[in-house]
C-alpha cells in the first residue's frame, strides 16, 4: 500500500525540523515539542489536522512575540519541503492588525515553497477588501507562484480549504483577478483560473456561461481555461456551453450496439460496456457515461465520467469498449442493488442499461 501523505510527518522528520529550529533559537525544547505534538491523539489525525497540531505545538516553545517566532521559522525551515505548516502558523497567529503586513508578506515570500492558498482564506474572511486588493496586486506579479496564489486562494470551494460562503453566493470580487490572469503564460496559473471558474459554476452557472462566451476565442490558452473551467457545466449537459465549444450537432450522430458484457457484477470487480458511434458529417464528438450508484439509504446518486472528445470525419465509425471499476475507495463506498449506466453523446442521453451490483 502506498504511504499516506499524513505519514510524512513522523518523529524522524519532525525531529530534523525541531533540531533545525533549535540551531536558530537555542532555547527551543526539542523533545518536549515532539512529545506535545505526537501525543495520544496523533495516530488518528489526518494531514491537515497534523499540520495544525504542529502549529499549536510550535506556539508553546517559540517566543510569544509573533515577529520573532516568524523570523525563527523562516530561517530554520529553509530546505524543508514538508514544512507546509508554516502558512498555517501565520494564519493562526498572524491575524492581528499589528502583524497584518508582516503576515501577508511572509505568505507571499514563502508560497514558492509552501503554497499559502489555505492560509489566505482566513485573511479574506476577516478583511475582505484589503486582502483581495493585495491578491489583485499578486495577480500582476512576475512570479507565477504569486499569480497562482491570487486565483487559488479565493476559489469559493477550494478542496481541503476553508469555504468562502460569500463568494459562493456572489463571486463578483473574484472576477478582476480572473480577468487579469485569463491569458497568463503559465499553465500552473491557468489551471488555477480554470478551477476557480469551475467552482463558481457550481453556484453561479449563468455567470460562468457569460464569462465563457466573452473569453472563448481570445487565444488558445484562454480557450483551454474555458473548456476546463466549464467541465461541470459540460457534465450537466449545459446547452449553451456545448454549443459554444462546438458540440451542438446531435442529429448527425448515430449511437448503436450499446451493450453490457454482463448484467451482474460483484463489488470489487469491473463492468464492461461497448458501443458504436458513427458521424454522418465531420464534427466534434464528446462521449460520456453516467453511473447511477445505489447509496446506503437505497436512493441513487449519478456520477458522470468523460470517455473522449475528438473530431470525427464524415461517415466515420468507431467502436468503443469501456471498463468501470466498482472497487471501494476512500472517496466512494459501493452498495449492492440495481445500478444503471447511461451513454451520453454531446450532452444528449443515448440509452440506459441496468445491472446488478452484488
Amino acid at each position: 500500500m502506498a504511504d499516506l501523505l499524513k505519514d510524512m510527518f513522523n518523529r524522524e522528520s519532525l525531529l530534523e525540523i525541531a533540531l533545525s529550529i533549535q540551531k536558530v533559537h537555542n532555547p527551543f525544547l526539542v523533545e518536549q515539542f515532539l512529545d506535545t505534538v505526537m501525543d495520544e491523539t496523533w495516530p488518528n489525525l489526518e494531514l491537515k489536522a497534523r499540520s495544525r497540531k504542529i502549529t499549536l505545538g510550535l506556539s508553546e516553545y517559540l517566543p510569544t512575540n509573533f515577529s520573532e517566532a516568524l523570523s525563527i521559522l523562516e530561517q530554520a525551515l529553509v530546505g524543508f519541503s514538508i514544512a507546509f505548516f508554516f502558512p498555517d502558523f501565520v494564519e493562526v497567529y498572524g491575524q492581528d492588525e499589528e502583524n497584518w503586513d508582516l503576515s501577508i508578506n511572509a505568505l507571499a515570500r514563502n508560497t514558492v515553497y509552501w503554497s499559502s492558498e489555505f492560509a489566505v482564506r482566513t485573511f479574506i474572511i476577516n478583511d475582505e477588501k484589503r486582502m483581495m486588493a493585495r491578491m489583485y496586486e499578486w495577480s500582476k506579479d512576475e512570479n507565477e507562484h504569486l499569480r497562482r496564489l491570487a486565483s487559488e486562494g479565493c476559489r469559493p470551494q477550494l478542496p481541503w480549504g476553508q469555504s468562502l460562503p460569500k463568494y459562493k453566493n456572489d463571486p463578483t470580487p473574484i472576477l478582476p483577478i480572473l480577468e487579469q490572469l485569463k491569458t497568463d503564460s503559465s499553465l500552473y496559473v491557468r489551471k488555477s483560473v480554470a478551477n476557480n471558474l469551475n467552482d463558481i459554476s457550481k453556484t453561479n452557472p449563468d455567470l460562468v456561461v457569460e464569462i465563457a462566451k466573452a473569453w472563448y476565442g481570445v487565444n488558445k490558452d484562454t480557450n483551454w481555461i474555458v473548456k476546463h473551467g466549464c467541465r461541470t457545466l459540460l457534465k450537466k449537459g449545459n446547452h449553451e456551453v456545448l454549443v459554444l465549444l462546438g458540440y451542438d450537432d446531435v442529429t448527425s450522430i448515430e449511437a448503436s450496439n450499446f451493450t453490457l458484457k454482463t448484467a451482474v457484477v460483484s463489488i470489487g470487480e469491473n463492468i464492461t460496456f461497448t458501443f458504436t458511434i458513427m458521424a454522418k458529417e465531420k464534427m466534434k464528438v464528446r462521449l460520456e457515461y453516467g453511473i447511477d450508484y445505489v447509496k446506503a439509504n437505497g436512493q441513487r446518486n449519478r456520477k458522470i465520467f468523460q470517455i473522449s472528445s475528438s473530431v470525427f470525419n464524415r461517415n466515420e465509425k468507431r467502436n468503443y469498449s469501456r471498463n468501470h471499476s466498482f472497487a471501494d475507495l476512500s472517496t466512494r463506498k459501493h452498495y449492492p442493488g440495481t445500478h444503471s449506466v447511461e451513454l451520453i453523446v454531446n450532452g444528449v442521453k443515448q440509452g440506459s442499461l441496468d445491472f446488478e451490483l452484488v
